[in-house]
């Protein structure tokens, strides 16, 4: 099994994850994390400093804010953001995060941040998508990533 899987379906065991970057007024790739988790039964909460509720949850202004913290965070926001939020992640005890990228957009992913993760022993996915194994569509787009030499390592 390859490292990205093997962290990805680890990462997708937890039961209490946090997507930051969701909207309250668009459909865009956070929303669809965060409604799919929820489908799959995850304890799923919404993560946005300019949202007070989001797909008709709660939502928190930062990882610290969130009662009994999370397992994990998946980050999809511009890199810039993303440097802060693992930074929040540090700070709430978060030891799992996902930075997002889904290959044909820009990526949440920051060298920053990153490092900032490996410094702080925070598992980091610094890349993909997690709809890569939640969704049937998007198993057959990372077949075809994998085969291009695609995938995070």
């Amino acid at each position: 099994m390859s490292p990205f899987k093997t962290k990805a379906e680890e990462f997708l065991a937890q039961e209490r994850i946090a997507v930051a970057g969701v909207s309250r007024t668009r459909q865009d790739a956070a929303n669809v994390i965060y409604k799919k988790l929820r489908d799959t039964g995850h304890q799923v909460f919404a993560v946005n400093p300019m949202a007070d509720e989001v797909e008709g949850d709660v939502c928190y202004p930062n990882m610290q804010a969130i009662p009994g913290g999370v397992d994990g965070a998946i980050i999809v926001t511009k890199p810039e953001l993303t440097e802060q939020i693992v930074q929040d992640c540090g700070a709430a005890g978060v030891s799992r995060v996902w930075m997002h990228n889904n290959t044909f957009m820009p990526s949440s992913v920051s060298e920053t941040a990153v490092q900032f993760c490996h410094d702080n022993n925070i598992t980091v996915i610094d890349g993909g998508c997690p709809m890569m194994f939640l969704d049937f569509g998007h198993k057959c787009m990372r077949w075809m990533l994998g085969v291009m030499g695609k995938l995070p390592a």
